[in-house]
């Protein structure tokens, strides 16, 4: 195979938003104040971080932004390694700046890293990560770009304020790597890279210093992440990467390269890291990953961690976590002031964020299993499907019983495996230390009765205790 061909970019290859004359300019007028407001405004959000570089180059980043998204829309990008099969809380600053930028008018680009996964990202880390088979990054890959796509429609449906958006693309960059000889790409791109400006990275000194030192595979992404860059840069006009903070070393190295083989200028904008109370950073490796799939993290469980953020956290995250105007933030700020028994801000970011990620329906079904919980409401717990309630009850023991004539809560209890035999399992009912849907049982021979025992949706909760629940779904009802 041919060794990769480097070419310049042509400056006719940037994409164009359609849209009627007007449109555009209104909405940066209300929201942005410009398209170098957009810069401007996520900074003082705290959404962007760090750009670089700041200053030197024939365009500056501002002024790339400033010569009217109509006929000049940008294209960003940010890539996501499937080291897991689902995103988590941490990637989200990263999909709110890349749908900031999109909702300006501007083109966006999130690169599921296929390829980059196999040697792993030393950024930010102590030791190196462990090697992942290659059918395990591809069925990453696939959860990765199902659940970005599924983030994609529920930011269209649920967050469309009437006017002209640009595109978001989900790429996977194993797509052009499975074409490259590796011998061929050292050939074209090795050379291009000097090994005293990669040796000088920050993620690199930190490594190198390490017990563990550093092994080459994880040296040399850099230089892959450097080409991604490149790659989008030739064949969709990408002139700006958007990476966490931890990310600035590798976006340098992209620069370098385009600017060494172009003489064209990019640009890097970082995002914050996302830290728990302790510091340390959220994520999958930290083991304090609040998941963005449902399968590993409830939309219940995910409102939940938002509405439990301290008040001194909670005015930052929502000008980071929301597209809520600051004029509307101040609001609920002052409210809260007034009355911070009710925790305003913290359940309206909570619902935004879980909205963003799950849907609608989603931040229905957390707001439903929270009555349930936290509120006792059998109204909730009624319309509750078998998985929300598998969802909320997680460590539950769950059952499925033919509903015979006279069932009494004993035989329910005994049937379900939540008593023991004998008198012991008779007086745990008998004393009040059993409920069924949030009601304190104690006539161990009382027959269950649909509507009061068994809900609409023929499930019943049993609770032994304080935190022993069951779930008992109903057959021939």
């Amino acid at each position: 195979m041919a060794a990769p061909t480097l070419r310049c970019f042509s400056r006719g290859r940037w994409f164009r938003t359609p849209g009627p004359p007007g449109v555009l300019l209104l909405g940066l007028r209300e929201s942005h104040s410009g398209a170098q407001g957009l810069l401007a405004v996520q900074k003082a959000r705290g959404l962007f971080k760090e750009f670089f570089p700041e200053r030197g180059t024939k365009i500056e980043l501002p002024e790339l932004f400033d010569r009217g998204t109509a006929n000049f829309p940008q294209t960003i990008y940010c890539g996501f390694d499937p080291t897991a099969d689902s995103l988590h809380v941490g990637h989200l600053l990263a999909l709110l700046g890349l749908f900031h930028f999109q909702r300006a008018g501007h083109n966006v680009i999130a690169l599921v890293g296929g390829a980059t996964a196999r040697l792993g990202d030393p950024s930010g880390r102590t030791k190196e990560r462990e090697a992942l088979e290659p059918e395990r990054v591809r069925s990453n890959a696939r959860a990765l770009r199902q659940g970005l796509e599924a983030m994609v429609a529920n930011h269209q449906q649920l967050f469309a304020n009437g006017r002209t958006w640009g595109s978001f693309t989900v790429l996977d960059n194993s797509a052009w790597y499975q074409k490259q000889h590796l011998v061929d790409f050292l050939a074209a791109v090795g050379g291009q890279f000097r090994m005293g400006t990669l040796l000088s990275r920050q993620s690199v000194q930190t490594r190198l210093k390490s017990p563990e030192g550093m092994s080459l595979a994880e040296f040399l992404y850099q230089v892959l992440q450097a080409y991604d860059f490149y790659y989008l840069f030739q064949h969709y006009g990408c002139r700006v990467q958007l990476g966490g903070s931890d990310q600035l070393g590798n976006i340098m190295s992209g620069y370098e390269f385009i600017h060494k083989l172009t003489g064209e200028d990019v640009f890097g904008i970082t995002v914050p890291l996302i830290t728990s109370t302790t510091g340390a950073k959220l994520g999958k490796s930290a083991g304090n990953a609040v998941w963005l799939n449902r399968d590993k993290t409830s939309p219940f469980e995910l409102y939940q961690f938002f509405v439990r953020q301290q008040d001194d956290l909670v005015e930052r995250y929502l000008k980071l976590f929301t597209f809520l105007p600051l004029p509307e933030i101040d609001h609920i700020m002052q409210l809260h002031d007034k009355e911070p028994e009710k925790r305003g801000p913290q359940k309206r970011l909570a619902a935004e964020v879980t909205k963003l990620v799950h849907g609608q329906e989603g931040l229905n079904s957390a707001k439903r299993c929270t009555q349930a919980l936290y509120h006792s409401s059998t109204d909730a717990l009624e319309v509750m499907s078998d998985q929300e309630l598998k969802e909320l009850f997680k460590e539950a023991s769950f059952s499925e019983l033919v509903l015979d004539p006279g069932t009494s809560v004993l035989d329910t209890c005994r049937k379900a495996n939540a008593i023991p035999d004998g008198p012991r399992g008779y007086r745990m009912i008998t004393e009040g230390g059993v409920s069924i849907n949030h009601r304190q049982v104690t006539n161990p021979e009382s027959v269950l009765v649909v509507g009061e025992h068994i809900l609409k949706n023929g499930l019943s909760l049993l609770k032994i205790g304080k935190r022993n629940f069951y779930i008992i779904k109903w057959l021939q009802l």
